[in-house]
């Protein structure tokens, strides 16, 4: 009995370990958090806004839903503070996630400077721990933005937000990040079509650099010092880069698939010929059954078999007229026979002949009227047998001359 128990534990054991080794955990790697903001999206509400306060409330409202970073993995998107470095005409905005008490972390700068010819020129510098070295976004608005105004005033001052880890404003509420693929589609709803967004590789302000360096914030990168861009993606410099890869990557793959598509399409087509030829064969050899068909249909068989259903009442009305025939061709013999018997002892022979046409002439008038279509020739004798019985006429009227003269004399 304890032999059985044990061999039922140990059977319930080895059925509970084989699901375990035969699951398996998949990591997704087709997402990075640079995916997480569009600088794109960031440089289109730039030039919709009227200052930077209105700036730093499109980034964070939840209508919009600009962002989808979530840094310290609370589970909740990161609040994104706006500060400002000014120096003469070139503005340094810097965006900041705020991930903890005085914990913040640089997302990406805008550079905002102008000419002596009052050209402004904006770019946005994606952070190099986020983005990788380089990766700058120069918008070419259609409609020049009404916050170019605010900058350029007598006594500015620089923008700096006053909100910070759980002071937010009343506009805000958390939300949870959406998947990459779901924010990608949400964010290109965002990005004004009419703008040009160029990318470019240098920046183009020299000032803008050490203004930026004099308000830098890093307290994610210094979180997790070993995952920079540069050690997440081996071999690629930025954020471009690996766009471009991506791309090349899924035309690679869609150029697989339709090959081998095609190479599916191609076995089924090489089967359909075969069908084809088949079909063609048979289509050749189709004559022949069509051939010995018409053949069968000339034949006699053939055409006996169509009118078939008609024989028997053919027959049958033959029957019926041979019947009459033979019952009148009987009746006119003996008719004309017993005539001619009663007749022969009293009158001459010229005067048995009427009788018998009599009999024949009724005959005939009683065929015609049965088989008229089947008895023509009988027509054509009725008037013979007119004309000898009107010949005989002469003849009566000789023998009664001849007994007249018998008896005068």
């Amino acid at each position: 009995m304890k032999s059985k128990l044990l061999f039922i534990a140990l059977l319930a054991l080895g059925f509970s370990t084989v699901p375990a080794q035969s699951q398996t955990t998949v990591y997704a790697k087709n997402s990075d958090i640079s995916d997480n903001l569009d600088l794109r999206a960031v440089a289109s509400i730039f030039g919709e806004s009227a200052n930077l306060q209105d700036f730093e409330r499109r980034l964070n409202d939840p209508k919009y839903q600009i962002s989808n970073l979530d840094l310290n993995d609370d589970d909740e998107v990161d609040y994104l503070r706006v500060i400002e470095s000014v120096e003469d005409r070139t503005h340094v905005v810097i965006i900041q996630a705020v991930l903890d008490r005085d914990v913040y972390q640089d997302i990406a700068t805008i550079d905002v400077e102008r000419d002596n010819s009052n050209k402004v020129v904006v770019q946005v510098v994606g952070n190099s721990y986020l983005y990788g070295d380089n990766y700058i976004y120069e918008p070419v608005y259609n409609v020049t933005p009404v916050i170019y105004t605010s900058f350029w005033i007598t006594n500015y001052r620089p923008y700096y937000s006053t909100w910070g880890w759980n002071y937010y404003p009343n506009y805000y509420t958390a939300w949870r990040p959406y998947p990459i693929y779901r924010y990608r589609n949400n964010i290109n709803v965002c990005i004004n079509v009419n703008n040009h967004y160029n990318y470019v590789n240098n920046r183009r302000s020299y000032r803008a650099p050490a203004l930026y360096e004099t308000r830098r914030s890093y307290g994610y990168e210094t979180r997790r010092p070993n995952y920079s861009f540069s050690q997440r993606h081996a071999n690629t410099n930025n954020r471009y880069e690996l766009d471009q890869r991506r791309v090349a990557s899924r035309e690679s793959n869609r150029n697989q698939n339709v090959y081998n598509t095609n190479r599916s399409n191609s076995g089924r087509t090489t089967g359909t010929d075969r069908n084809y030829a088949d079909n063609r064969n048979a289509a050749v050899n189709r004559p022949n059954s069509d051939r010995n068909y018409n053949t069968n249909r000339a034949t006699p068989t053939s055409r006996d078999n169509s009118p078939s259903v008609n024989t028997p009442a053919r027959v049958e009305n033959t029957q019926r007229n041979e019947v009459r025939r033979n019952s009148n061709e009987n009746n006119s013999r003996i008719y004309s026979e017993n005539r001619g018997n009663s007749n022969r002892t009293s009158a001459p022979v010229q005067r048995t002949e009427a009788p018998r046409s009599m009999p024949e002439n009724r005959g005939g008038s009683e065929n015609r009227g049965n088989t008229s279509r089947a008895q023509a020739p009988q027509r054509a004798e009725s008037p013979r047998v007119n004309q000898e019985s009107r010949g005989s006429q002469p003849q009566r009227e000789n023998s009664s001359g001849s007994r007249g003269g018998n008896r005068r004399g």
